[in-house]
């Protein structure tokens, strides 16, 4: 019976000299921190320090997350990731009547200043490293960040960190946008403008193939869509008059790690060769850091089950060896209990663990890209690279990464994948251990994490009384700045901020922008 990967190329029984006939080492692997890059970013990789460990976390009021945050510290993380409400993430204050229901469930609540300095309190903001997974409102989120930074006498020089800031994967894949796509780009070439004048040490953006991947895209989809949105971003940032390599070293991306862990080292190995590539010979970047594609991962949390939940330990370990292998810069594992519900201190501090013997106890950081010339690898390598160029040429073809989320090609795409794969565990084709094989008449017990309930009053409390007691009229003197700013070309970052400073809310702030750029419609699903 013949074999194919998760991307659909044959999946040989055994790879040999034949595989690589005609393969070039110089141009395909290089040296390890050099062009292509295959071989990874940096010259000595983890045999100088291993990848930063970084936990995603956050829930319920900032002052809970404060005390998780404290607690992953203590456990030995090594970078913070804050995951933000859905509120939050649609630019909506806690007591909006759409939030109804949502506020600190996926993540924490951030309505203002007041709920950012809580979150980060009695932590340094000048030795910490913080991801913030957020995208239609980062500027606010990253603005809020660099205020409690200068309230701890800490300057955005100092400030160390990344916005997610990828609104074109929100409209192929995970629908937390807020404004149409023209206006996004011109709010992400705004960040990166004031970043490199303001933040020269934050990383403006994440691309992220991550949402894509867990919303059903293979391997090669999940490379090609992403690589496809940076050379969208690049484009925007040009033609807003920046240099390439004025911003695209600050560039990031995002990816998942599965359990098929050869495929995905290969994944990750073709996707810096492609975006080499790309930045050298498309854009003319002169910089090697332009040319880097470095990348944060998170173990794969579509492949969690709430069925017998301590097997996703094991998933968990072999999706981050996976990352590991393929040369993370940053990695979050996933806690076992996820599938059920956000994360107990014991998971989190488990999913923690499972990095640090990777780390500690393997000889996986004694050598750099300990994979290369394998002929399995190599040749797998090269079929995603393909698989994945032919989709890269196919979203050109259309115009673009935003030409074609207008036509609804990449999202069609994934979700046929999504299809497919749904079909293969339903008929058993697809293994899913405890689910579909080797399951349990009854689950063994679990008491999962309960979230306060009265939260969303305690938020719109918070509110009430910084409302009652800021300058409401210097709020709105910064708002009516924000819309003018909005209108016209100027950079709307610093407007923002202002009004931020004066104790304008996330939802205040993100209605300013409303108003002038209006709100994004979704074609018609075919």
């Amino acid at each position: 019976m013949s074999q194919t990967t998760e991307s659909g190329t044959p999946f040989e029984p055994v790879y040999g000299p034949d595989a690589l006939k005609g393969w070039d080492p110089e141009s395909k692997l290089g040296q390890p921190g050099e062009y292509p890059f295959t071989r990874g970013v940096y010259e000595s990789m983890y045999t100088g320090r291993p990848w930063t460990m970084r936990q995603y976390a956050g829930f319920g009021t900032a002052a809970e997350s404060n005390r998780r945050y404290h607690q992953l510290i203590n456990a030995g993380t090594t970078g913070l990731s804050v995951a933000f409400d859905l509120p939050t993430q649609m630019g909506l204050d806690s007591d909006s009547p759409i939030a109804s229901g949502e506020v600190g469930k996926v993540g924490v609540a951030i309505d203002s200043i007041e709920d950012m300095r809580l979150l980060f309190s009695g932590i340094p903001l000048d030795t910490v490293s913080t991801s913030m997974t957020i995208n239609a409102p980062a500027g606010l989120l990253m603005l809020l960040y660099q205020l409690v930074g200068e309230q701890q006498g800490v300057s955005g020089d100092q400030l160390t960190g990344t916005t997610q800031n990828d609104v074109l994967k929100e409209y192929i894949a995970r629908g937390t946008y807020i404004y149409p796509p023209k206006q996004s780009l011109r709010l992400t070439t705004d960040i990166f403008k004031y970043c490199q004048a303001e933040m020269p040490r934050w990383n403006t953006i994440s691309i992220s193939g991550y949402h894509m991947a867990e919303a059903g895209a293979t391997p090669a989809q999940e490379i090609a869509f992403t690589l496809s949105n940076g050379i969208e971003y690049v484009r925007a940032a040009i033609e807003s008059g920046q240099g390439v390599d004025e911003f695209a070293p600050r560039l990031a991306f995002f990816f998942v790690s599965r359990t098929s862990l050869l495929e995905e080292v290969a994944k990750f190995r073709a996707a810096r060769r492609i975006w080499a590539e790309v930045m050298r010979d498309e854009f003319g970047a002169k910089n090697p850091k332009s040319l880097m594609l470095r990348f944060h991962t998170q173990t794969a949390g579509v492949q969690l089950t709430a069925q017998q939940p301590e097997v996703n330990l094991v998933r968990v370990a072999l999706q981050a060896l996976a990352a590991v292998l393929g040369g993370t810069q940053s990695l979050h594992t996933n806690s076992f209990d996820e599938a059920i519900a956000l994360p107990t201190e014991k998971a989190a501090r488990l999913a923690l663990r499972t990095q640090q013997v990777l780390a500690y106890e393997t000889d996986v950081t004694k050598t750099v890209d300990p994979f290369a010339g394998s002929y399995a690898v190599e040749a797998l390598t090269d079929d995603v690279e393909r698989v994945a160029r032919e989709l890269m040429a196919a979203v050109a073809d259309l115009g673009g990464a935003v030409a074609a989320i207008e036509t609804g090609f990449q999202k069609n795409e994934i979700e046929k994948s999504a299809y497919r794969n749904a079909q293969e565990i339903d008929s058993g084709e697809r293994t899913v251990v405890g689910v579909n094989r080797f399951a349990l008449d009854v689950e063994d017990p679990y008491e999962p994490l309960q979230v306060d309930p009265d939260i969303e009053a305690q938020q719109a409390e918070r509110l009430v009384r910084l409302r009652s007691t800021r300058n409401s009229s210097e709020v709105d003197r910064q708002l009516d700045a924000t819309r003018v700013a909005a209108a016209g070309s100027e950079n709307v970052l610093p407007p923002i901020k202002a009004a931020l400073a004066a104790h304008g809310t996330v939802g205040e702030v993100c209605d300013a922008l409303r108003e002038v750029w209006g709100i994004y419609q979704p074609p018609t699903a075919f």
